[in-house]
């Protein structure tokens, strides 16, 4: 008599309810957990290239790239070999190093607005850290300093307390904690206004410009999918905070090294106050840091009353995976190949959905992309809440089951990075092709 064949169980729901009785919601990440989209998140066990494996050992074209940092693709050769180069000297000092004034000098050389850099280990620490040598760099004498920063709905600075704000019921009117645990004392001193408003801009500095310290802007959104400020919308806001005192601060976390060289500010023409880097500066490693101008820069510890430090800042092993990815990024042609596959990629999928009568368009700057479900692309973050979020879960779910993995949100924006090859692009386009039928 023949024994029952045992059902197949998974490993990415093993993997996951084991991690829930250890870990919160069992990610570390909360997007990770497939909240939004529904079903079971992938365990990644290994990448290469354009590609990662899931536990099951299912293979998926990756777009998004760790969120970002993979612009020259997993496990590149030449980062790896500067990685097992620096590691074989030591993993952590605690103490400087030759390469951390490499990597700042390296930043001050390619982002037009900086002078000075202090390098951090994320995005969140960088933006932080930001904000309050803001008000520091703003106090008058005897320390008292501007209370108020100003940032926008939808876009995302890491999270920190005064960051973690939504807006309020009306105009003008102080943000709410978006977070629990964030006190109600702090976020009322976070403006958010909408993007992409200038009256709202106006107004705001009108009521409070002698309080505000700091306005902190995604150029290109990213965290409520891709969203681009105008450029009338940009100079507004540079020209209010130069006339008011203000301090201007470019988060380019995302946008640094993915859209331009220079990031976004190269590509407006807009030269801030203050940058925030991330993501590719560290290659896929923790590195971040934020800068601008010297006489701002000053204000830091040891030199200044500011104080910011942080144990593994300037990590040796990533800050030579962040040199070498910056290395790779400057070779002749790099961004004008990226782009153009990026472009590929979005002209593509509005070709296919249009052919299954699905509506839907797309955006990309540089490597980084936007799709939408929606006539038009969206300009502010309550146009992006109105997109089709439940056509968007059925396409990610169409295309993940087809070997395609993207951003699992319809508010996330995409990656495409130097390993995306023509055939790469081709495979997508016709997976693609059959999700719309699929969701038609």
């Amino acid at each position: 008599m023949k024994s029952e064949a045992k059902p197949t169980i998974d490993p990415n729901l093993a993997l996951f309810e084991r991690a829930q009785r250890s870990i919160p919601g069992g990610v570390n990440s909360p997007v990770r957990a497939f909240r939004s989209v529904g079903g079971t998140p992938r365990f990644i066990a290994r990448a290469a290239g354009a590609h990662f494996w899931d536990a099951a050992g299912a293979r998926y074209i990756d777009y998004i790239g760790s969120w970002g940092p993979m612009i020259v693709g997993h496990a590149h050769p030449e980062v790896v070999a500067a990685m097992h180069a620096a590691i074989e000297r030591g993993l952590s000092y605690g103490a400087p190093t030759e390469a951390e004034v490499e990597i700042a000098e390296e930043l001050i050389r390619l982002v037009p607005s900086l002078e000075q850099v202090r390098l951090v280990s994320s995005g969140t620490e960088a933006a932080m850290s930001a904000l309050r040598l803001a008000r520091g760099a703003t106090a008058g004498a005897g320390g008292q300093g501007r209370r108020k920063i100003v940032k926008f709905e939808g876009c995302y600075h890491g999270h920190a307390d005064s960051l973690l704000v939504k807006a309020g019921s009306g105009l003008l009117t102080l943000g709410h904690p978006s977070s629990a645990g964030v006190p109600a004392d702090i976020a009322q001193h976070t403006l958010v206004l909408d993007y992409n408003d200038c009256q709202q801009l106006e107004d705001a500095f009108k009521a409070h410009g002698d309080d505000i310290a700091c306005v902190m802007v995604e150029a290109i959104a990213g965290n409520m999918n891709l969203v681009r400020a105008t450029p009338e919308f940009l100079r507004t806001m540079r020209a209010l905070c130069t006339r008011h005192g203000a301090l201007l601060a470019f988060d380019e976390v995302m946008t640094g090294f993915r859209v331009a060289l220079g990031g976004a500010q190269a590509l407006y023409g807009i030269d801030p106050d203050l940058t925030v880097l991330g993501k590719v500066i560290g290659g896929g490693m923790p590195v971040a840091a934020f800068g601008g101008k010297r006489e701002i820069m000053k204000h830091l510890a040891p030199l200044g009353g500011v104080y910011q430090a942080g144990t593994l800042s300037g990590n040796p092993v990533a800050v030579a995976c962040g040199l070498a990815t910056l290395k790779l990024v400057q070779r002749p042609g790099f961004y004008e190949a990226l782009s153009a596959r990026t472009l590929e990629l979005t002209q593509g999928l509005v070709a296919a959905a249009r052919a299954s009568g699905v509506p839907f368009c797309a955006d990309a700057a540089g490597g980084m992309f936007g799709l939408y479900f929606a006539a038009a692309a969206p300009q502010n973050y309550a146009q992006v809440m109105a997109m089709d979020k439940s056509r968007f879960n059925a396409f990610f779910h169409a295309m993940l089951a087809r070997g395609v993995y993207l951003a699992p949100s319809a508010y996330e924006a995409g990656f495409v990075s130097a390993a995306h090859d023509n055939a790469t692009i081709d495979r997508t386009l016709a997976t693609a092709r059959d999700a719309f039928a699929a969701i038609a």
